[in-house]
């Protein structure tokens, strides 16, 4: 079977379509890899790029990804909704086909080590390939965000991995990991309050949320009898999510990482979102993908939706596709076209 590895660097550009393209077309002036989806948001400031192929050229078009945008992106400019610590913030590596993540995981270090040796970025290897067992966490690496970053790196267990020690103040530090595929999703809200966003954030995160006394937004912590803040914990596995508010939507959103579709389902997550969205007086209106979707989790939220419908048995592939779609919002805030973003889809039609 052909090796095939998939790369998802976030850049931290979401404005400048110049600065975009310029990346974009470094990745691609690598032979052999396909660029599969560019993903770039307004408020987040910020671009998620999907590209795959075979594992050394996929390493090679990351590394020239991340030159040209230590040579394009100014960290000291730079704002945005998103939380972020470096030009290429984070790059994970993705077994898709006849790899295993131990070899992805080499490729991952190999990555890390030549953006740390040609580059002079510091880096943090992460999930799979961490080093260090607290920065498998992408939340506890990109901690203290690029603004705490020179503080961080002077603490001996935030020294980076790979490069330099000192504090790259251009490009600020990237985190290279290795990772199974995850699905980047985001639940839009009838509401502009971040708070509001958070607080559902944080039921259903799996590392859930710190009780408080009174008010859940911002009362007090409760603490146990040692004098500990007692932790909550969320009601969904292998999610980690955060509320915000995007101005160019004109509502908040609960933005999550599913780290394991196949465990915690994209319809699982919607529906809890929803009941607890409901709580709180607030209405789920949709969603948003971020990036590329395998097809099974589409079938899979068809398939929910259709026997909560109770519609016929014999619903074709390509209706349980657009029940999901319906089903989901994944529409509502621009057109959601399945052979645009759903993986297996574009890897065929680039095939051809």
């Amino acid at each position: 079977m052909q090796q095939i590895l998939e790369c998802v660097p976030n850049f931290s550009e979401g404005r400048d379509l110049t600065i975009i393209s310029k990346i974009t077309a470094a990745i691609e002036r690598v032979e052999g890899v396909v660029l599969l989806h560019v993903d770039s948001g307004y408020a987040a400031n910020r671009t998620v790029v999907t590209f795959a192929g075979p594992p050394d050229l996929v390493v090679e078009a990351a590394f020239q990804a991340i030159q040209c945008a230590a040579e394009l992106i100014d960290m000291r400019q730079h704002q945005g909704e998103h939380p972020r610590i470096g030009a290429t913030d984070v790059c994970p590596l993705v077994p898709i086909a006849g790899i295993t993540i131990e070899e992805t995981i080499e490729f991952a270090r190999s990555l890390a080590r030549r953006v740390g040796d040609e580059l002079s970025i510091p880096v943090y290897c992460y999930e799979s390939a961490a080093l260090i067992p607290h920065r498998k966490s992408l939340a506890n690496c990109r901690s203290g965000e690029y603004e705490g970053l020179a503080t961080k790196m002077k603490l001996k267990e935030w020294q980076p991995d790979f490069g330099p020690i000192m504090l790259n103040a251009k490009s600020g530090l990237t985190i290279i990991g290795a990772r199974n595929l995850l699905i980047a999703y985001n639940i839009n809200l009838n509401t502009a309050s971040a708070e509001l966003a958070n607080a559902i954030a944080n039921e259903v995160r799996e590392s859930g949320y710190l009780k408080r006394v009174g008010d859940s937004i911002n009362g007090p912590f409760e603490l146990d009898n040692v004098g500990k803040p007692i932790r909550i914990a969320g009601t969904l596995k292998n999610v980690r999510a955060i509320g915000w508010f995007i101005e160019e939507y004109g509502k908040a959103q609960v933005s999550m990482n599913l780290l394991d579709y196949k465990l915690t389902k994209l319809h699982q997550v919607f529906e809890e979102v929803s009941r607890c969205a409901k709580e709180k007086g607030v209405v789920v209106t949709g969603s948003e993908l971020i990036g590329l979707i395998p097809l099974a989790a589409l079938i899979e939220a068809g398939s929910y939706f259709r026997q909560k419908q109770n519609l016929p048995l014999t619903c074709s592939e390509q209706e349980l596709i657009q029940l999901a779609i319906q089903s989901l919002g994944l529409d509502e805030l621009e057109p959601f076209d399945p052979d645009q973003r759903i993986i297996e889809k574009v890897l065929q039609k680039k095939a051809r």
